[in-house]
């Protein structure tokens, strides 16, 4: 659970990490609710993270209050296996629960997000939700549809969210830097198009 100290239009947390997370250390790098912190100060199991006055602003770090749960998550090794999906817990905007409902053990979540994370998901693709990997079930214009599996529900704060509730969003960065390497401005400075990726085998020519 979070407390909370304001340090100028920062804010400094301190929360107590899971027993599993002993081997951190100030400077590593730990998600909260999606988002990419460092720990600034770590004593036993209790450790402190600053949070910039650019993250309150962008992220829904700044609705959090004092004794609510968060979402923990350690950075991925290289040598770990992936599991989910590449996210680097810098967020593209904040979405809002339009709709959320019960089927038997699961949730079914909807969610409007950002228009500039919207052209980065796809269907059956994976979005991170307060930092937590889901797959796409649908996409019904600016909305997605997520079906969220009782382990999920067990081990995260979704369970906790209503309607009208605001959520960190992030898309897979790998769209990120295809759509910046197709940009026709790249020109002879090494863009990629449709015919080098039809020249290298990716596509098919029609």
């Amino acid at each position: 659970m979070i407390r909370e100290e304001s340090r100028g239009q920062g804010k400094r947390w301190t929360l107590e990490l899971p027993r599993d997370l002993t081997e951190v250390q100030p400077g590593d790098s730990i998600s909260l609710n999606g988002v990419c912190l460092t720990v600034s100060e770590k004593r036993g199991q209790v450790t402190e993270f600053d949070i910039s006055p650019e993250t309150i602003q962008r992220t829904v770090l700044s609705e959090v209050r004092e004794g609510e749960e968060v979402n923990v998550e350690r950075a991925l090794r290289l040598s770990d296996r992936l599991g989910g999906h590449i996210v680097t817990g810098h967020i593209d905007g904040i979405g809002v629960i339009t709709e959320k409902s019960e089927e038997r053990d699961f949730h079914r979540v909807r969610i409007r997000v950002p228009g500039y994370a919207s052209r980065y998901i796809v269907q059956k693709g994976s979005i991170a939700i307060d930092g937590i990997s889901l797959t796409v079930n649908s996409i019904v214009g600016q909305e997605v549809e997520l079906m969220i599996i009782p382990f999920t529900l067990e081990k995260t704060t979704l369970p906790q969210k209503k309607v009208g509730d605001h959520v960190n969003v992030e898309a897979d960065i790998l769209g990120k830097y295809i759509e910046k390497l197709m940009d026709p401005k790249a020109g002879k400075t090494g863009g990629v198009d449709f015919s080098l990726l039809a020249e290298h085998g990716f596509i098919k020519h029609e």
